[in-house]
């Protein structure tokens, strides 16, 4: 038991103080979620089957479309496209930034944290000025002699995916560092002693101990590429049309909620799947080998 010594110099036990146990502790989450989460969520949910006519036709047009069924096939080549592009150069940052020295790491935390707080429209536009045709990577490419003709870098799935890529980086490569970072590394030092050469430790030591710090960012990088709409909007085109931008088309230019809303439950209801299979295979993995 806790004591204190008043001004008096009597020692007396400390009062104790009651903490709220229960549902009570939880219910202003509870709360917050229902009301901003669960709530507009229900009332999509309603709108999807009931406008403009009460039924699953919504989802069958969605679904029986072959417009739709390729704008679908774009969002998810172009999240695909871009979780495994982000994850093939975050993975050799994050291990870079494990080993550098402190000052060194600071310098460049502060560039990547840098470019997250910069305007996503700003830097968008930036990439816009950057391939277009007549922009500096293909002048640089034709001034090197690589290419002949200037390269169609904009208005297409291309720039999507490097406007992406570039944009979505730091949420891949933060997770992964914070699981690199906790990597013993004894446990490399031991492989190498047994004979492994630096593949065997990559691929047979690094690898599965930073997978749910991979399985974490690519999954974040995939959700978050679902669901991006200024990016694709400004880089892409109209023949390269994303599910983001097809709800927003829905919802603002034909003003017909039923489809939008039937598209964006579509859209959650993937991002779900993909949540719970993420914790099905890597919830329970203890990252960095510890």
């Amino acid at each position: 038991m806790s004591t204190y010594s008043d001004a008096s110099g009597i020692i007396a036990p400390l009062p104790k103080v009651r903490r709220k146990t229960g549902f009570g502790a939880v219910a202003p989450a509870f709360a917050f979620v229902g009301i901003f989460f669960i709530v507009p969520v229900a009332i999509l949910l309603l709108r999807s089957v009931l406008e403009p006519v009460p039924g699953l036709g919504n989802y069958a047009q969605l679904i029986g479309s072959v417009t739709y069924l390729k704008i679908f096939a774009n969002t998810f080549i172009v999240s695909g496209l871009v979780t495994v592009i982000s994850l093939a150069i975050g993975f050799p940052v994050a291990w870079a930034l494990a080993i550098m020295p402190g000052r060194l790491t600071s310098v460049l935390f502060a560039i990547l944290l840098l470019s997250m707080w910069t305007n996503l429209l700003a830097r968008t536009y930036a990439w816009m000025v950057l391939l277009q045709r007549t922009g500096l990577i293909n002048k640089m490419l034709m001034g090197m002699g690589l290419i002949d003709q200037p390269l169609a870098l904009v208005n297409n799935l291309t720039g999507v995916t490097i406007g992406m890529t570039y944009i979505m980086l730091p949420f891949i490569i933060l997770p992964l560092y914070g699981v690199i970072k906790k990597i013993d590394p004894s446990i490399l030092q031991a492989a190498a002693l047994c004979g492994a050469n630096r593949w065997q430790c990559l691929t047979r030591v690094l690898l599965p101990l930073a997978t749910p710090g991979m399985a974490a960012g690519a999954l974040m990088v995939f959700v978050m590429s679902l669901g991006y709409f200024v990016t694709p909007s400004l880089l892409g085109g109209t023949a390269n049309m994303m599910l983001a931008e097809l709800i927003a088309q829905f919802v603002q230019s034909l003003v017909n909620w039923g489809m939008g809303g039937a598209a964006a439950l579509v859209l959650l209801v993937v991002t779900l799947s993909l949540y719970a299979v993420q914790l099905r295979f890597f919830g329970n993995q203890n990252p960095g080998g510890r």
